[in-house]
């Protein structure tokens, strides 16, 4: 039984028809069908609905095997039913692969997930980002300095990234809450669900300010082989990954070798010979990531990053390139608004045409730049008369 449409539905959240967000669902729940497999259907059919409309020689014709094509064919439609009413719910959100505001770094990487599942705020995906990960059992100094860590990243206008789990993720949440509450959770299960259980308030907090994602459907229930694929998610959104305690063989050096592969920088925190926790930093450090004390050398490192990115975004390539600092267009804009006193974001929201986002990514490109600093409490001032 067909499940395009409902009776009375026009139009999804997303901006697609219901029918072909539909087939966007669908595509993603048949089996066999991954993140490489789904993008190269797209390349030939264009959207998924399409790819419903095939005969099986076509599927096979576009390099799917037999046995995935006859699946496509016969998949039964109400194994959907689970994800529309999961989308039902206030602040549930559906991202495919190509809506405007899927994350521009995230589509970089080489299997990028053709659609995500968000609770909260879908727009903080697309800002700039700092991934932190680390062990499930850290040590009490490295719980304190995730923590800390997350909230220098914050003050500073970037999102930090991580992955819900016990020890160093759950720390690095809560430092992003302490400070601006911009973080963004990414799960290895269905968003109808939050694992570990113990992280349901910290989730609910979360989904205030920042966003749980997903690749996983609704229902998915958490299992080994997914946490590795959770793990590019949050690398692949972010402009680097910080590690702050590991041992060898874990999850969170997974995560790291995803970081490098996808052109990411490595960033890890060293600690005592003797620590177990701290072998895996070391190795990293080792093998080329960048060793840091404080989160200022992150930011540093970041700088050139941050600005390239910001560049891109705004589609002012060119023009900063010939000019290095970003003082013209929008960044002169804002500049201009700003006095040698501390003003707040709000003030500056007030005096100009630009969102909260906005404003932050270019107080964090002016302020790498030496145009503007921060003060206690979130307040920003200009520092130079350029």
């Amino acid at each position: 039984m067909s499940r395009l449409s409902r009776p009375g539905e026009e139009n999804s959240s997303s901006g697609l028809s219901v029918s072909e967000r539909n087939s966007w669902l669908a595509l993603w729940r048949v089996k066999g069908v991954g993140a490489k497999t789904y993008l190269s259907l797209l390349d030939v059919f264009s959207k998924p609905s399409n790819v419903f409309l095939a005969s099986i020689s076509e599927l096979e014709n576009a390099g799917v095997s037999t046995a995935v094509a006859q699946q496509i064919k016969r998949l039964d439609w109400h194994v959907i039913d689970p994800d529309l009413k999961w989308l039902q719910r206030e602040d549930c959100h559906l991202m495919c692969w190509n809506d405007e505001d899927y994350p521009t770094l995230l589509k970089e990487i080489p299997d990028p997930p053709p659609v995500l599942f968000i609770r909260g705020d879908r727009n903080l995906l697309d800002s700039l980002q700092v991934a932190m990960v680390g062990t499930r059992n850290p040590s009490p100094m490295a719980m304190k300095t995730a923590r800390a860590f997350a909230k220098n990243f914050a003050d500073f206008g970037l999102t930090v990234t991580s992955g819900l789990a016990l020890g160093v993720d759950q720390a690095a949440h809560k430092g992003a809450l302490d400070s601006t509450g911009k973080t963004i959770a990414v799960a290895a299960t269905g968003l109808d669900r939050v694992y570990p259980a113990s992280h349901k308030a910290l989730a609910a907090e979360i989904i205030k300010t920042g966003a749980l994602v997903s690749e996983f459907p609704i229902g998915t229930q958490p299992k080994p082989g997914y946490f590795p694929r959770r793990n590019r998610i949050i690398s692949g959104l972010s402009l680097g990954v910080l590690v702050v305690e590991a041992a060898i063989k874990s999850g969170t050096l997974v995560t790291a070798k995803h970081a490098m592969e996808q052109g990411r920088e490595v960033f890890a925190i060293p600690g005592s010979i003797h620590n177990p926790l701290a072998k895996g930093c070391h190795h990293l450090i080792r093998q080329g990531a960048k060793l840091v004390e404080t989160a200022d050398d992150v930011l540093e490192e970041l700088g050139q990053l941050s600005r390239a990115a910001v560049r891109e975004e705004n589609g002012q390539n060119k023009a900063m390139a010939e000019n290095d600092l970003p003082i013209e267009g929008d960044y002169a804009a804002l500049l201009d608004k700003m006095g040698f006193d501390p003003t707040s974001v709000d003030e500056l929201i007030a005096e100009t045409h630009f969102t909260a986002e906005e404003i932050s990514s270019m107080l964090l490109v002016m302020e790498l730049e030496g145009l503007v600093s921060s003060a206690p409490g979130g307040l920003f001032y200009r520092c130079s008369t350029k």
